[in-house]
């Protein structure tokens, strides 16, 4: 089975530079401040903004968070929402919106091909949504290229929900709190997301997997933050 991800849309550095710019300017926020805030270099935000440099993985998310947006609405879809499934008032956005029975969004596209995912990569890992209009889940393909991972072994991820992962092809190392687990393919795990974790391909060959978050937005158990201790899978924010 190849582990190549096939091509598909990927955001261009000059339109999400252009996207991040508005949505900076929109909330009143110097160049100057934003950069304090996520502890860059005034320079290298504008050098982003203008398409000529890409953000990290973990620069992308500092900046996703401080100004509050998904990077789906810097590409120009609808905002994250997550509607009460019980059934009460919706979260406020689009997806919420259109409303479905029960007050579960609608699911107005059920199928997504290979080549119309949702795409970003960076610092060698590919995230792949699987999804199109659904709030709820992230539903994921990813590829950790050869010596790439989902964050810095000194700051690992935790945020809400629950994940669940199977490997394709090659192998991955998922470390959850103190204890390192050794994917190869057809392994499986889930683990609780607010648990510290990190994800990394320490191997010669990529390694692909299919990712499914669940509950990422609405757990009470951690509270949003700006922090990088914080960062979220970064397709939940496609």
């Amino acid at each position: 089975m190849t582990s190549a991800i096939p091509p598909g849309p990927e955001p261009r550095a000059e339109s999400l530079g252009a996207a991040l710019r508005a949505a900076r300017e929109s909330r009143g926020l110097s160049l100057r401040e934003l950069a304090r805030q996520v502890d860059v270099s005034p320079s290298f935000v504008s050098q982003v903004e203008l398409g000529k440099a890409n953000p990290s993985v973990g620069t992308l998310y500092a900046l996703v968070s401080v100004l509050g947006v998904s990077l789906n609405e810097l590409l120009g879809g609808p905002a994250d929402a997550v509607p009460d499934p019980a059934g009460g008032a919706a979260a406020a956005g689009p997806a919420a919106a259109a409303g479905g029975p029960g007050g579960w969004p609608r699911i107005d596209q059920p199928v997504v091909r290979a080549r119309e995912r949702s795409r970003v990569q960076m610092s060698g890992v590919a995230w792949e949504r699987l999804t199109v209009d659904d709030p709820l889940v992230d539903f994921l393909h990813v590829e950790y290229g050869p010596g790439s991972a989902s964050c810095p072994p000194d700051d690992m991820v935790r945020h809400g929900g629950r994940e669940y992962g199977v490997i394709v092809s090659g192998r991955l190392e998922v470390q959850v709190g103190f204890e390192t687990y050794t994917l190869e393919p057809g392994d499986s795990i889930h683990f609780d997301s607010s648990t510290p974790h990190r994800l990394s391909n320490p191997h010669d060959e990529p390694c692909t997997a299919v990712w499914f978050v669940l509950a990422r937005r609405d757990d009470p158990r951690v509270a949003p933050t700006a922090t990088p201790s914080a960062w979220a899978h970064l397709p939940g924010l496609l």
